[in-house]
């Protein structure tokens, strides 16, 4: 059976938060990690969301990447493609998002796509082309202090100029409340005026449903999972998708542990509130600089020292004057890297100690994580908060993962997330 809809994800928690909208849409959903080797089965599956890891990379390599991706869902027989972004669109004056959505519409032989980050359900909406968080304008929000992409601009018409040498236009939000019709006309219209690229606005679900409803047949989408939310309802429409699917609890079993990467303002309170209740340790780049492997034998002897009835909290998250003192110390690229490598040979060691259950929060750390484990897929499970299900390894030895954006998730989502489990 080939696949209706194909998804390229530019890191591992945002290809689960889209796998896990579309599930939660009725739409049975594999997530593959890397372009899929030979042989790899989607099963019944009408939906793959391709895992990679280029947010950060040079713009080169992430085109490079996502056309591999593309290659091999098209070889699937998708029919639409979906590039997964974060919703706090993360990015830099050079890419990489608008650099890859260019390569994807010259390699589908399209002229036209939309950039729609928006998810509401997170508080994530877009008015008149701003971009907003958590009700303050992105550049306001605790992004305009990430390590890697600092957002310090909220138009995000503006922000997608920078990365491409073509017009972007903007679908305001008198538009989108109109409903369907009158956004396809405005797709059409800015298309013939020599568009190539439209931000769309949405401050609520039933936008992007209207918004779902237009982009039928559109050949790339591009956004945040919440732009996913009314697409499964158009193949059911004209029947290529019929029937529900269940997501179902990972059945891993054994110790459990949490290895927090992300800076963010979300993560920096999850660990705090997680101390309160498990043995944690917190990782110092500086201190293992000179000999890398260091950082993750000392951790792992550290947890073997722990009880072993409760879960462990190894985190590397800190406040912003002691991240930038860190980069300032070893170099920006040098400190996010030791961090990442460091985590997954941590990630390497706890599951030869037998530790099947993993909380991951951080897009570049559940890269890290999930390469150094060797995990090929992930079948999609209940939703923990918005954005987040669990996870489980489809390969061997099988692994209950929670893979978590650094913004997404409530105070206690550590706790809240292992607690789910039988």
């Amino acid at each position: 059976m080939s696949i209706l809809l194909g998804a390229i994800a530019d890191d591992f928690t945002g290809a689960t938060d889209l796998a896990n909208t579309l599930v939660g849409q009725g739409m049975q959903t594999v997530q593959s990690v890397g372009v899929p080797a030979d042989g790899f089965d989607p099963g019944e599956a009408r939906a793959v969301v391709v895992a990679l890891k280029f947010r950060t990379n040079p713009a080169e390599q992430a085109v490079a990447d996502a056309l591999a991706a593309l290659a091999w869902l098209q070889d699937q027989g998708a029919e639409q493609i979906i590039f997964k972004y974060c919703s706090t669109f993360d990015s830099t004056n050079d890419g990489n998002i608008g650099p890859v959505a260019d390569a994807l519409v010259d390699a589908l032989d399209t002229s036209f796509t939309i950039a729609c980050p928006a998810f509401p359900q997170n508080n994530r909406t877009i008015y008149n082309g701003y971009l907003f968080v958590d009700g303050v304008l992105l550049s306001e929000s605790g992004m305009k202090d990430h390590p890697l992409t600092p957002m310090t601009d909220a138009n995000l018409v503006r922000v997608l100029s920078r990365q491409t040498t073509y017009k972007v236009g903007l679908v305001d939000i008198n538009i989108v409340k109109q409903g369907s019709a009158a956004i396809r006309e405005q797709f059409n219209s800015l298309q013939s005026s020599g568009f190539r690229h439209a931000i769309v606005d949405a401050i609520n679900p039933a936008d992007l449903m209207s918004i779902g409803e237009a982009l039928d047949g559109m050949k790339l989408i591009t956004g945040g999972s919440g732009i996913a939310l009314g697409l499964p309802e158009n193949f059911r429409r004209t029947g290529g998708l019929s029937g529900n699917t269940d997501a179902i609890l990972p059945l891993a079993s054994g110790r459990s542990a949490v290895l927090a990467g992300s800076c963010s303002i979300t993560t920096r309170s999850q660990v705090a509130a997680a101390q309160l209740h498990w043995p944690s340790l917190s990782l110092d780049p500086c201190s293992f600089a000179d000999t890398p492997e260091r950082g993750a034998k000392e951790a792992l002897a550290w947890v073997d020292s722990q009880p072993s009835d409760a879960p462990v909290l190894i985190y590397s998250s800190a406040d912003p004057f002691v991240v930038a003192k860190v980069q300032k110390t070893l170099g920006r690229d040098k400190a996010g890297d030791l961090v990442e490598e460091t985590m997954g040979a941590i990630a390497q060691g706890l599951v030869d100690r037998g530790i099947r259950r993993l909380v991951v929060a951080g897009g570049e750390t559940s890269g890290s994580v999930v390469t150094a484990l060797g995990v090929t897929g992930l079948k999609i499970g209940p939703e923990i908060d918005p954005g987040v299900p669990w996870t489980e390894t489809i390969n061997e030895p099988h692994i209950a993962l929670a893979l978590k954006s650094g913004n997404f998730g409530a105070p206690d989502f550590f706790m809240k997330s292992l607690a789910m489990l039988p």
